[in-house]
């Protein structure tokens, strides 16, 4: 038997300290995002976005490094410390008592992030048995959706009673706790041997096929939420809706994508749902949110586009994982999820940035209509790619 095999068989207890790995990065990112304007007083907007920038920043390039580096130590350790890294960058901001010191708390936070979140994803395909990977990832999305979910609610009101330094500190004890809980249910999961690989090696696995499709949904379905959670208030506030209708239908779209990741998941372990053909329909489900909110008024466009958008992204994720982990030599693991998640993050930042380009130079419908564009066309390029296996 091989490592893997060893390990696949594990009972389900040993991948649930995994998925709070994943609500502790989504909480964290999301609870100390939306209140940074008003910890900022809202005074400059480029210190804004570079204090919002930096956490994304440091995961965009150091997770295929620590997804490298999992791969030659073992997903456990870096999975350890990553979350003691988060604990400590958490807990250096209150201990500094400095707010200015809040940037390098947030790049440390996100370089601990980009350790341990490529881990968890190797330890979850890894203790995970093969015909339950979408079950798996797509749990694992479904708490990291919680955490997105209850971030900004959870830390505001962390913010309202104690300040940031509740808030770091809460975000510092929920990492140990999750530590704890890792290292008492977690296995030892070896490196696998693996064969040499060159930069050319690398370039042409991720250019494959098996690892561009799935990426490339994953950023398609990650660009159409982030400009849901972003834009949709603002396409509520334009029809007349005030924050607490338009803060509804965002917890409505947060709500669906955490509910639909284990039903798609089970549905792709089960053969119902297959990979590539699921990952283009997830994502024509998406575009047709982003279309109800461009072109219908009001609270059911908005409504109807939050499900929409929900579902879409929930469908494509576990089944864009899961993908990945099937088609990825075990030894590889790693590197091909810090890559991966790489691609999630471009996507986070391009949907956004594409849609205020478009609305600024036109309006906000021709903004999500053009994000709508892109993503049919990636729709059709993952339809075609399907086709061609036949």
């Amino acid at each position: 038997m091989s490592g893997t095999e060893q390990v696949t068989g594990q009972r389900a207890g040993q991948v649930l300290p995994l998925y709070a790995a994943g609500f502790v990065t989504a909480f964290g990112a999301h609870s100390i995002a939306a209140g940074l304007g008003a910890y900022t007083g809202f005074a400059s907007l480029l210190a804004l976005g570079l204090l919002l920038a930096v956490y994304d920043g440091a995961e965009v390039v150091l997770k295929p490094v620590f997804g490298a580096v999992t791969d030659r130590i073992g997903p456990r350790p870096v999975l350890f410390g990553g979350l003691l890294a988060f604990a400590g960058a958490s807990a250096a901001f209150v201990l500094a008592g400095d707010p200015a010191a809040v940037g390098l708390a947030r790049f440390g936070q996100g370089a601990a992030a980009a350790a341990f979140s490529p881990a968890a994803g190797a330890l979850v395909a890894r203790l995970a048995p093969d015909s339950q990977h979408g079950r798996a990832f797509g749990s694992y999305g479904a708490w990291k959706g919680l955490g997105y979910t209850l971030g900004p609610v959870l830390g505001g009101v962390l913010i309202t009673f104690g300040g940031f330094d509740l808030l770091f500190g809460t975000l510092a004890g929920l990492a140990l706790a999750v530590l704890a809980w890792a290292v008492l249910a977690v296995p030892a999961v070896p490196p696998l041997p693996r064969t040499r690989q060159t930069l050319f090696d690398l370039a042409r696995r991720l250019a494959a096929p098996g690892f561009l499709r799935p990426t490339a949904a994953l950023a398609g379905a990650t660009a159409a939420l982030a400009v849901g959670v972003g834009f949709l208030p603002v396409v509520g506030a334009v029809g007349g809706l005030g924050p607490l209708a338009t803060g509804a239908a965002v917890s409505v779209l947060a709500a669906t994508a955490a509910l639909v990741q284990p039903w798609a998941g089970r549905a792709r372990d089960a053969g119902r749902l297959p990979d590539v053909p699921g990952m283009a329909g997830g994502l024509a489900v998406a575009v047709a949110g982003l279309l109800v909110a461009a072109v219908v008024p009001g609270l059911f466009g908005v409504l109807v586009a939050a499900v929409a958008i929900g579902f879409g992204t929930g469908v494509v994720t576990p089944l864009g994982f899961a993908h990945l982990a099937a088609s990825t030599p075990r030894e590889r693991l790693g590197q091909t999820m810090g890559s991966a998640e790489v691609g999630r993050e471009l996507g986070d930042a391009g949907g956004p940035l594409l849609v205020g380009v478009l609305a600024a130079a036109a309006s906000l419908g021709w903004g999500l209509t053009g994000l709508a564009v892109v993503l049919s066309v990636l729709v059709v390029a993952l339809w075609v790619g399907a086709a061609s296996r036949r």
